[in-house]
Order: C-alpha cells, then structure tokens, then sequence
C-alpha cells in the first residue's frame, strides 16, 4: 500500500473514511478482497507470494493498513514479511496499543513501514524508523504514503485537502472517495526537489495513481465506518495499463 487518505473520528456519523491506493510490481501474484476461509471475519486481500495483506477490515470493527517507508540507504532483504502486520492485527484480539507496544520491540524485523491499526475507539500510528513510540492518533485528516505521517508530499497534499471538502460537504460514497487518490497526473519537479526527491523515479512515482510498465497501482480501496458498527468497502482492480479490471463491494455487518 503506497497511499492513503483518511479522517478519524471527525465526523459524527462516519467515524472513518479511508481512500487507498495499493501500488506493486505487476508480476506480483495478488488475490482481491475476500473473506478469507481461515478468518471468516476478516476482509481484506491477500498477497500470494507471502500471505499477508496490505489492508483489511474485521467484523469487530478492527481495522488495519501498512504501507513501505521508503529509505534508499536501506536496501537488504528483511527476516520477515510487512504483510504480516496487518493480518496478525486484524485475526488477533489484542487492542491496538497492546498490540503495537509489542510489536515496538521486535520492529527491527522487518524492512522499514508505517503501520495503522485501529478499533471502533481508536486509531494508533506506528514507523519501525525514526525512533518513536506508537501513538494515538488524535481526531483529524491525515495522509500517509512511503514517508512518515502526513509528510506534505504532493499526492498527500492533493487527497487531504479533497478529504476536507468532501468531509464539510457532509455526504460520503466510493466513488467521492475514490477521487481522492485518482489523480494520474506527475508532480511538479521542482516540488518534489524541495523535499529532496530528485530521481526520475521519484516522478514517475509522484502520481497518486500510479501507471509504469512494471509497477502501477493494482488497486485502490475506499471505507467508510458507521456508528451502528457498520463497515462500508469497494475495492476496485486494475490491470497493467491502469484499466479497471475487477470490482469488489461488500456491507461488512458487526
């Protein structure tokens, strides 16, 4: 997951809105949304190279999301894999500041990340980098992408102040949230170098959507949590070329 625009608990009915891009190597196997058969609770899709998930929902109003932190000086391979944060979260019964204090202590086992995981309650932000302890997210609009916490990249920028208007305006829908990280369009160079990102890779992936002839978004997932409990998901597919592919929605009921 390489995108996410959120609100937490800013809105009386809605105590989450969530729109998210996963973006990854196209030959990377990926099986879509589903419940899966082992967790029959757990909605999320699933990584078929190592198992885990990138973003997920449970019936008991837990949710989770990971995304890479991107640091070029730090390239190995790491003992395991990101994807099972999420997963062990989302079928796991601890809360999120148990769960992530723990986890604080055994996070140089894998390769850099930020991780959200949240109840009906909270949400706890946590980046294996930088030093910092896990903490609760106090109600607000966020954007997380490859750096940490609403570092103002422009693709982040974009999807939150979008996430404002659409919030002030009161109504929410996938499509609405959707647009939130659609855009195709390439930053601008000279405001990617004031954040230090000068590469022509660091371009291409300036986008919020995400099209290369190896690596695009593969999908983008939008949520939207309701006081009774209710979870509202749609993830949509996409194929090499940025064409939807596949379409998923699903009313998850506490």
């Amino acid at each position: 997951m390489c995108l996410l625009i959120f609100a937490h608990q800013l809105s009386a009915d809605y105590p989450l809105m969530v729109a998210a891009n996963r973006d990854e190597f196209h030959a990377r196997p990926t099986a879509a949304s589903a419940f899966w058969p082992e967790y029959p609770g757990l909605l999320a899709g699933r990584d078929l190279e190592q198992g885990g998930t990138w973003m997920g929902v449970a019936r008991e109003g837990r949710f989770a999301a990971v995304t890479n932190y991107r640091d070029p000086d730090v390239a190995l391979p790491a003992p395991r894999s990101r994807g099972e944060l999420p997963l062990d979260y989302l079928a796991g019964r601890e809360t999120p500041a148990s769960y992530l204090a723990n986890l604080a202590k055994r996070g140089g086992e894998y390769a850099g990340f930020n991780l959200l995981v949240g109840d009906r309650d909270s949400l706890w932000y946590f980046a294996n980098s930088g030093g910092q302890p896990p903490r609760a997210l106090a109600p607000g609009l966020y954007g997380l992408s490859n750096a940490r916490l609403d570092t103002p990249w422009p693709k982040v920028e974009r999807g939150k102040a979008m996430l404002l208007s659409l919030q002030q305006g009161g109504g929410v829908s996938h499509d609405a949230l959707a647009q939130l990280v659609a855009d195709r369009t390439l930053a601008d160079q000279r405001s990617l170098a004031c954040l230090g990102l000068s590469g022509t890779m660091d371009q291409a992936l300036s986008a919020q959507f995400i099209v290369t002839e190896e690596y695009g978004t593969r999908s983008s997932t939008t949520v939207w949590t309701e006081t009774s409990g209710r979870t509202h998901w749609r993830e949509l597919s996409f194929g090499t070329g940025g064409e939807l592919s596949a379409t998923r929605t699903e009313v998850v009921e506490p």
